[in-house]
Order: C-alpha cells, then structure tokens, then sequence
C-alpha cells in the first residue's frame, strides 16, 4: 500500500503553462493540494470553495501562484456564474473536487435532508458547474474534465445509501460525458480516492452499519494517503499527459479496489 513517507511530489515545470483551469473544493483537502499543483506547474487557477476565509489563505500563503478565488456554494447557479465568469470565457480544464460525505445509513435509515444536501453537493452542484463549462469547451474544441467519485462509486461497502448512490452518479455522469463529447475533444474522467487525509468526516450514524462495514473496512481498507498524492491522479488526467484516456475511472485507492 502507497505510504506518504515514501513519496515526494515532483512538478512538472510549465505542464499547465497558459492553461486556465477550474477547481472546486480548492479551500481544503484534495482540492486545495490540486489547485497548488496546478498553480505551481503554471496554471491560472479559478479557486472555488464555500469558505472565503480557506481562500483568502490559500491566497496569502502562496502569493507567487496565480488564484482567482471565487467564494460560495458551488450548487448555486449564482456561484456558477461567478466561476465561469472568473475564467474570464476560457476554460482549458475543470476539477469537479468538492463534496461532503453521509453518515454511513443504509437506505432505511437515510434521512431525506441528508440525501438531498448529499446529492446536492457532489451531483449537482457538479452537473451544473459542467453544463456551464462545455460550451466554452466545445467552442475551444479542446478540453478536460475530472471528477472525484470515491471507491464509493465502484463498490457497496465505503459507505452510506447517499453517498454510495452519489458517487455511482458521479461515475455514471463522466462516462456518458465521455461518449458524447469525446469526438468533439474533449474528454471526461474519474479519479476513485481511497482513504485520504482531509477535513471531511465520516461519522458512523447507523448501528447496522458500524456492524456490517465496520469489519469489512477494517480488513481491507489501505492507510490514508495525503491528498497531495490523489493531487497527482488528478492533474495527470486533467493535463495533456492524459491524451487517449476518456471515460477511465481511475481507482487511486492503493490496491483497494483489487481485493
């Protein structure tokens, strides 16, 4: 299994060079690591995440780099507006980062406000952002889009009803992306994280599924990796280097997904 200690980051100089790149969730966590990755090989970075006060940070600590934050809930169409027009009516590619986890509830125990705020970060607020990047996309004929799921999305034991359901969304949205845009040059995939060191929490709100997934993760789950290592799947697919590669949905989990 990946281990942080035996890994170091190593950028590309001038791989995202003149390249204006979307990232959600870049407050923080995945998206904060993908955003600096970005920056750092060159990338203007439209930074979008919920907290200002991450952003406003994120700005300071690394006044080299080339930010523009955009602060506000990424499913309001308002947000999306700002993003798109932060870009200034250019996107080269889009990380679709940003989402929340449940509470591990299998379907009869799920509350309706968690499987709507669920859906409603990392489905829709992912749709939405999309839908208002393709055209620029189609427009450039050129463009590249990466969506986290989650080993969620490839298996039914990483976590609840909601979240479950919503990452196979977020799977089953990148491959029909892919069929209908590849031939119009642009292309759309997956990066499936396992355990990773962020803020976001899981908390178990089900006795059954502390009973059922409890052993299961135990056994099987690899040690958390940073998420500057999941930074390095991602702008992988995001960058040329990703040429040939459309509707993959890569499993970035340590070996997880083989077992």
């Amino acid at each position: 299994m990946n281990s942080d200690a035996t890994w170091q980051e190593v950028t590309s100089n001038g791989r995202f060079a003149g390249k204006t790149v979307i990232v959600t969730g870049a407050g923080s966590g995945i998206g904060q690591a993908t955003a600096l990755r970005i920056a750092k090989e060159g990338g203007k970075v439209i930074a979008a995440d919920i907290s200002s006060e991450r952003l406003d940070a994120l700005v300071t600590e690394h006044g080299g780099l080339d930010f523009v934050p955009v602060a506000g809930d990424v499913s309001s169409e308002d947000t999306v507006a700002a993003i798109v027009a932060a870009a200034g009516g250019r996107v080269d590619a889009l990380a679709n980062i940003a989402g929340i986890m449940d509470n591990f509830a299998p379907i009869h125990e799920v509350d309706d406000v968690i499987w709507e705020r669920v859906f409603r970060i990392n489905v829709t607020a992912m749709m939405r952002l999309t839908r208002a990047v393709v055209p620029l996309m189609l427009d450039a004929g050129a463009g590249s889009v990466v969506n986290v799921a989650s080993e969620a999305g490839l298996r039914g034991s990483a976590a609840g009803a909601a979240y479950t359901a919503s990452k196979h969304a977020v799977v089953g949205l990148t491959k029909n992306s892919a069929v209908m845009y590849g031939p119009k040059g642009l292309r759309f995939n997956a990066v499936a994280p396992g355990p990773t060191i962020t803020n976001i929490e899981a908390i178990w709100g089900s006795q059954l599924a502390a009973e059922r997934l409890g052993p299961l993760m135990q056994a099987t789950v690899p040690t958390p990796v940073s998420a500057a290592q999941l930074a390095a799947s991602i702008t992988f697919l995001l960058s040329d280097d990703g040429t040939n590669v459309n509707g993959a949905i890569l499993a970035s989990d340590g070996g997880w997904s083989a077992l």
